[in-house]
């Protein structure tokens, strides 16, 4: 376990917008990156650049990699980004973006307060990243001269540059959520076929106050630990306990301890991990963001159902397994720069919204996920892992 200890120590000690693409799912070839059509207007004129994207943690990390490419593009632009206010922290101490704009969610007079705000800042460019109603009126709010958004984005009129879908930019029929808001920059002029990897900052705050926490709950530095997230927004995306329950004896087997994370409101799935599981389960149900980010990076694997979290820990270089039920695996899989697998139930119906199961009386393609094939996989990742740190 000792290297991978090396590997979480050095995640911790570095900031992840540091890193460069390193695996065969990123990268798409050699030279310098290219843009997917030509400039639409005249660059060296631009001087303030918006990027909106609302909604989710896992929406946020995936919009890094557009964050990134426009920061090297135009080094000595400002660049925002607005998002909804219970996400923004996850951006703390990220370098590719000069300000963070916060609006608060389904609250009509912080849009209208933003709206305001963002309209005496003078943007040239605003890119909208999201597609929803909201996020069109605030993007249109601004004023600025050049507002782009796909042609099948809600109010799409609102924006004077529709492109078109981003299958077609990239020249085939699935594209992951990442490429689809790198396209939209890369159809304005801005280079992105080398598709960057998601990125995020561990703050030294967050860093300490962490340490802390699992110096308290009886995690010594030189420790191993699974990050371990059983929890998921809906049940199609839920990976029963008792399953997590096994995994987490499984790790115990190999000497790598299990540290659970949900939010404050889902406590009750992690004790229900706890009394299913004979191995010791340390667990916190109330880190914030850049706590959370900076516990991902001090970790050696990530085991956990599709989710935001998921998405924080390939963002800092995390070796992960990661059970899909319902998602698009294609559209959703982690952006991935370690090790990383996908452990998933091929169903004829699958993928789907996933708010509710249409077909069964219970998502079966959750359920049918055996413990065999995600304990298998973690020893693949882990195998990997050690031999890319050789």
């Amino acid at each position: 376990m000792k290297s991978l200890r090396r590997q979480a120590e050095s995640r911790t000690q570095t900031h992840a917008h540091a890193f460069a693409p390193t695996t065969a799912a990123i990268a798409v070839g050699e030279g310098e990156p290219r843009p997917l059509a030509p400039a639409r207007w005249d660059w060296t004129a631009v001087r303030r650049v918006l990027v909106v994207r609302l909604r989710s943690v896992g929406d946020t990390v995936l919009a890094t990699p557009s964050l990134h490419a426009l920061r090297r593009f135009l080094p000595a632009a400002r660049i925002d980004v607005l998002l909804e206010d219970w996400v923004a922290p996850l951006l703390e101490g990220f370098a590719e973006v000069d300000r963070t704009v916060a609006v608060r969610r389904k609250s009509k007079s912080s849009r209208l307060q933003v709206a305001r705000q963002l309209r005496a800042e003078n943007y040239d460019v605003v890119y909208n990243l999201h597609g929803g109603s909201t996020a069109a009126l605030l993007a249109r709010a601004t004023g600025a001269p050049h507002r782009v958004g796909y042609s099948d984005y809600a109010y799409a009129s609102l924006h004077n540059h529709a492109a078109p879908p981003s299958s077609e930019l990239w020249g085939r029929e699935q594209t992951h959520s990442a490429e689809q808001q790198l396209a939209l920059l890369g159809w304005t002029g801005v280079p992105v076929t080398d598709r960057p990897a998601t990125r995020l900052a561990v703050t030294p705050g967050a860093a300490s106050r962490v340490a802390q926490r699992l110096h308290d709950a009886g995690v010594d530095d030189g420790d191993a630990f699974a990050l371990v997230h059983p929890a998921a927004a809906f049940d199609t995306k839920t990976w029963a306990a008792e399953n997590f329950a096994r995994v987490v004896e499984h790790l115990a087997a190999r000497g790598i301890g299990a540290v659970a994370v949900a939010a404050p409101g889902e406590s009750r799935i992690i004790e229900d991990v706890r009394a299913h599981s004979r191995a010791p389960l340390v667990s916190f149900t109330d880190l914030s963001l850049p706590e959370l980010t900076a516990l991902a990076a001090r970790s050696a694997l990530f085991v956990g159902n599709d989710s935001g979290v998921a998405h924080i820990a390939a963002a800092v270089r995390v070796p992960q397994v990661v059970v899909f039920g319902s998602s698009n695996v294609a559209h959703w899989r982690p952006w991935a720069q370690a090790p990383s697998e996908v452990v998933r139930e091929e169903m004829p119906c699958a993928p789907c919204p996933g708010y509710t199961c249409a077909e069964f009386d219970a998502p079966e393609c959750i359920r049918r996920v055996p413990i065999e094939r995600v304990t298998a996989a973690i020893e693949r990742v882990l195998s990997k892992a050690v031999t890319s740190d050789r």
